[in-house]
């Protein structure tokens, strides 16, 4: 996700009056980009986009194919499928964050931006909560409490850690229970992928 600024969002939709619809009314709050074919889609792609708005359904190169590229390339890209095709038991196996069938309002667009926006950063700070709770768990396995305690840097680690937890804390009071399934789905897809 961008950090600072404006998000970045890639529509990507082989109807270009649907894509450009869907692009003006998401620059009201976003940095927006379009793309109106599969190909495109993958030339537009790397870091800076946060969220891609993806249609399934494309000559040449599909949604469905775009997607796998994605997550091929490792982007920690957020990807909503915003199409027409009813959903089937195929997107079981399928790596999106979301799936909305059109027509879409407005609203329900932000709506989508904002769920994906919210399980990124929550995703972001929990890596950041590990890695400094393991930073911790090794200075206390090591350390005696009077070399914590004068140890300036290990105080700084526990104010970090504070702040981190109260961060999460924020995010989660936001989530409801489609955010929740989000992460932890996630988090269990990366940890079978570390596996």
């Amino acid at each position: 996700m961008t950090t600072g600024g404006e998000d970045t969002i890639l529509v990507v939709d082989d109807e270009t009056d649907v894509a450009d619809a869907y692009a003006a009314q998401l620059r009201e709050r976003y940095a927006v980009e379009t793309a109106y074919s599969g190909e495109s889609a993958l030339d537009a792609l790397d870091e800076s986009v946060d969220v891609v708005l993806l249609d399934r359904r494309m000559p040449g190169v599909s949604g469905d194919e775009v997607l796998s590229a994605i997550r091929e390339r490792g982007l920690g890209t957020r990807v909503a499928m915003v199409t027409a095709v009813e959903p089937g038991f195929d997107i079981i196996e399928m790596p999106f964050d979301d799936y909305v069938v059109k027509p879409v309002s407005r609203g329900a667009l932000y709506e989508v931006i904002e769920h994906l926006k919210r399980c990124a950063a929550y995703e972001q700070k929990m890596r950041e909560y590990y890695a400094l709770t393991r930073k911790r768990a090794a200075l206390v396995a090591n350390k005696t409490q009077a070399e914590l305690a004068a140890s300036e840097e290990f105080q700084s680690l526990e104010r970090e850690l504070d702040v981190v937890r109260e961060t999460l804390d924020d995010i989660t009071a936001g989530f409801d229970e489609t955010d929740f399934e989000t992460v932890f789905r996630d988090l269990n897809q990366a940890s079978a992928a570390a596996e």
